[in-house]
């Protein structure tokens, strides 16, 4: 009796048993060459990298506010800070001759020049605070100046008291008084400027 093959595709059971053989014998061979050649099998790690986004940082936007002044009103403070520096002049030469005096420096006739100088200075600076003034819409400055006024011709009779003391038959009591008193007043003069100019440029 004649035997048949009832299956058509007899090589699709020996095919898998193939490629098992194949990939046994493979990992056998490589695993044979590593060992007899001392090859380390290495497994480089995969680097991971952290991308970090960049904080945002806001910026602060700040407002400035300028306030103009009046044109009238800024050149009166320009006037009145010429004063002062011309008070400060005025002072420097009367301390300085009432040094060159007191160290035997000049001469009686010398000082009384000088003295008397120091009063037509003087008389000239009171002119110059009280002319021309503050703008007349101003009141806080008209008041004020009125103080600065005064002080000048405070100033102006120290001058005149500061002769007296030079001509005076004391020992120099007087003349150090009015020259105490000048001071006092070209210092308030000073300040009084300062604070009507800070006054109106502070806001």
């Amino acid at each position: 009796m004649e035997n048949f093959n009832e299956d058509p595709k007899p090589g699709r059971l020996v095919l898998p048993l193939v490629l098992v053989g194949m990939i046994a014998t493979t990992y056998t061979f490589i695993n044979r060459v590593a060992t007899n050649n001392n090859l380390e099998i290495n497994t480089t790690p995969e680097e991971i990298v952290e991308t970090v986004e960049p904080d945002i940082v806001e910026e602060e936007v700040t407002t400035t506010t300028t306030t103009t002044l009046p044109g009238e009103v800024v050149t009166y403070l320009e006037e009145i800070s010429s004063e002062k520096i011309q008070s400060i002049d005025l002072a420097t030469k009367v301390l300085e001759a009432n040094d060159r005096w007191d160290n035997e420096e000049i001469s009686y006739q010398e000082a009384k020049d000088e003295f008397a100088d120091f009063i037509l200075d003087a008389e000239q600076f009171l002119t110059t605070v009280s002319e021309p003034g503050p703008p007349s819409t101003f009141a806080g400055l008209i008041k004020s100046h009125e103080e600065l006024k005064a002080l000048s011709e405070l100033i102006y009779a120290d001058t005149q008291e500061l002769l007296e003391g030079l001509t005076s038959s004391d020992t120099g009591e007087r003349r150090a008084a009015a020259l105490e008193s000048f001071n006092n007043n070209i210092n308030e003069f000073q300040d009084k400027i300062e604070e009507i100019v800070a006054i109106n440029t502070s806001n």
